[in-house]
């Protein structure tokens, strides 16, 4: 089976608006496709290379921040800013919209899903009279192991 006969929606908007783009097909983008196509939640940069030297698929940095800048500019990824210069990636696709729980001192980063949140920016939103056409929370704090560490000293 082709990559194509088993791509995503996702996948296959990406391919269509680099395309229109005039971007044309090579081993870097599609290999970054790939990969963004499988993840679930946010990686850094360093996360990805690691994945793709791990998958015998190695792209140099240069060219991830290259093709993700390009991803980015066509609204097909979201650049997240979790804290400390750190930065994650992840696509933006309707069926795949979370936002991160950021642990300030192990760097975990846990994706929520709260119904209560979305309505609440939308009622912010339609009271402003701004049309909200994306947006991402990153709340910043200590997980559960941390916590329980700092606690015990250790």
């Amino acid at each position: 089976m082709s990559t194509t006969d088993r791509s995503s929606s996702w996948r296959r908007r990406a391919e269509e608006r680099l395309s229109d783009a005039g971007y044309r097909r090579g081993g870097a983008r599609t290999v970054l496709l790939d990969l963004l196509d499988e993840q679930r939640c946010a990686r850094t940069v360093l996360e990805m290379e690691d994945d793709l030297r791990a998958s015998d698929r190695a792209v140099g940095r240069a060219s991830i921040y290259r093709v993700l800048d390009e991803l980015e500019q066509l609204h097909l990824v979201q650049r997240i800013e979790v804290g400390q210069g750190i930065a994650r990636y992840e696509r933006i696709a309707p069926d795949h919209h979370h936002h991160h729980l950021v642990c300030q001192r192990c760097g975990a980063v846990v994706p929520f899903t709260d119904e209560g949140l979305e309505q609440a920016i939308h009622r912010l939103s339609d009271g402003a009279g701004f049309e909200v056409t994306g947006h991402d929370v990153v709340l910043h704090g200590a997980c559960a192991a941390c916590r329980e560490a700092a606690a015990t000293g250790a």
